[in-house]
């Protein structure tokens, strides 16, 4: 399968073929697509990529897509730049719900123009076009959303950094300047 850099790694499933019974999905990247997943992401290597995904109906037009993401990335350490190795492994729930559909509207605004959306509660439904939704991708997003943005190797510190105390807080005054002028 051919890959663009957008979406190096990609895995389409039929939305015609999942029925009421659930569906398994395993997949895994091959090497051109995690070295694609390394550069989208602008770490030094991924060395892995697995998902198991179950894929089912979601009420009567919709998909979900649920399981778990596993990942081996290599980062470059924030302090040294030394290689950094991480292992992810995140949940994954997911729902789409195709283009046009009543469960994909946002929440209506209530008096006042305010929205009150829980941050605890379920994500909206993704969207999608089509007949098929790309579990390459979700796995891939999942990933990418569990990345450590500032990696850093174990027992790593600035060296020469020097913390500021209450001294260098202050203002210094404007006068301080003239304290020396008159000593002549």
């Amino acid at each position: 399968m051919k890959h663009n850099d957008e979406t190096p790694f990609s895995y389409p499933v039929k939305v015609g073929n999942i029925s009421a019974n659930p569906v398994a999905v395993t997949i895994s990247a091959d090497a051109e697509e995690l070295a694609g997943l390394a550069r989208l992401w602008s770490v030094l290597e991924v060395k892995a990529l697995t998902a198991a995904f179950e894929v089912k109906r979601w009420k009567r037009d919709g998909i979900r897509v649920k399981g778990r993401v596993t990942a081996d990335i290599v980062q470059a350490c924030v302090v040294s730049l030394d290689p950094v190795e991480a292992h992810i492994d995140e949940p994954v729930e997911v729902v789409f719900v195709p283009e046009g559909s009543k469960l994909a509207r946002m929440p209506v605004a209530v008096e006042g123009g305010e929205m009150v959306l829980d941050p605890e509660g379920p994500d909206a439904p993704e969207i999608f076009t089509g007949d098929t939704i790309d579990a390459g991708m979700v796995a891939a997003e999942h990933v990418a959303l569990a990345i450590d943005p500032y990696p850093r190797k174990p027992d790593i510190a600035f060296a020469g950094h020097i913390e500021s105390t209450d001294k260098d807080d202050r203002k210094p005054s404007p006068f301080a300047v003239l304290k020396d002028w008159k000593k002549d």
